[in-house]
């Protein structure tokens, strides 16, 4: 049985390898259209951080941190780390990397919260989308970053898809799991007060489903720079470079200093956006 199986193989990876090029054959023209608009995108953004002073972005940075969560704490903390980026000499590299994980986020917040909230309302989407967010989320990373590859060439496009992919599902999953949870004795106060769907959604599901939401933002930052290293290995700039120069030069110093600088953007990045004004509450509740 197991000769017979061996022998009579199914060739799958033939029928993707096969449908792979026959789309980059009759649609090049379509993902060379996204690749130079997705690169005008990031390299304006990068170009946009960038041309910033170092100093007046991080500035800009600590004051938002202390807008949103009122603690000098950790607005200090935040201050430290970015300055140590900068002396380290991986600040544009950083910068960078922020762009793609500014973008990658937009793109999955922007897809994810309504997919979220279309398979909350209606279960059979969610039957649908379970197993496909599984396979997102399993499938390693290097397997569909080979079709993007060939798709979209060398550079920042292919991995920033990638990013999209393995990130997206976080979102997708959390505002689902936000909106399903909301009690039904508020749906039923608010129709009883003749609230249209609409006026449900805005006034009484996505309030209570708010933290969950941001839960799936955090996580999804922290997912998309998981991938950091992996899109440098296609041609994406930022701090993934450094970490795959040092691990081909098998220079410790390099490696151990650039990925310092990707755990204080992680760090920066998840305090920054999690759960935004719970610091002004407390402070409140003190006075």
């Amino acid at each position: 049985m197991e000769e017979w199986l061996t022998a009579h193989k199914l060739p799958i990876g033939k029928w993707i390898d096969n449908f792979i090029r026959f789309i980059q054959d009759n649609a090049a023209w379509f993902f060379d259209m996204i690749t130079d608009g997705l690169d005008f995108v990031i390299e304006g953004l990068i170009d946009l951080l960038t041309w910033t002073p170092p100093l007046l972005l991080v500035a800009i940075i600590v004051g938002g941190a202390y807008w949103l969560h009122r603690s000098w704490k950790l607005s200090l903390v935040i201050a430290l780390s970015l300055l140590l980026v900068i002396n380290l000499g991986y600040w544009e590299a950083t910068v960078e990397t922020l762009a793609l994980i500014i973008f990658a986020t937009a793109v999955c917040m922007l897809v994810g919260v309504p997919l979220g909230i279309a398979a909350a309302h209606r279960p059979w989407l969610y039957t649908v989308l379970r197993p496909i967010l599984d396979l997102m989320q399993t499938i390693p990373t290097f397997v569909y970053l080979i079709p993007t590859l060939i798709l979209f060439g060398l550079g920042v496009v292919p991995g920033l898809i990638s990013t999209v992919i393995f990130a997206i599902p976080a979102p997708i999953r959390l505002t689902h799991l936000g909106i399903s949870s909301v009690p039904k004795q508020l749906i039923e106060a608010g129709e009883s007060f003749g609230a249209t769907k609409s006026q449900l959604l805005w006034k009484v599901e996505l309030p209570h489903a708010l933290p969950t939401i941001m839960a799936g933002l955090t996580q999804c930052i922290m997912l998309s720079l998981s991938m950091v290293v992996i899109a440098a290995l296609v041609g994406a700039d930022g701090l993934g470079k450094p970490v795959v120069r040092a691990l081909n030069t098998v220079n410790i110093a390099q490696g151990f200093e650039a990925g310092l600088a990707i755990v204080i953007l992680a760090i920066v990045l998840d305090r920054v956006c999690k759960q935004p004004g719970e610091g002004r509450a407390k402070s409140k509740k003190k006075g």
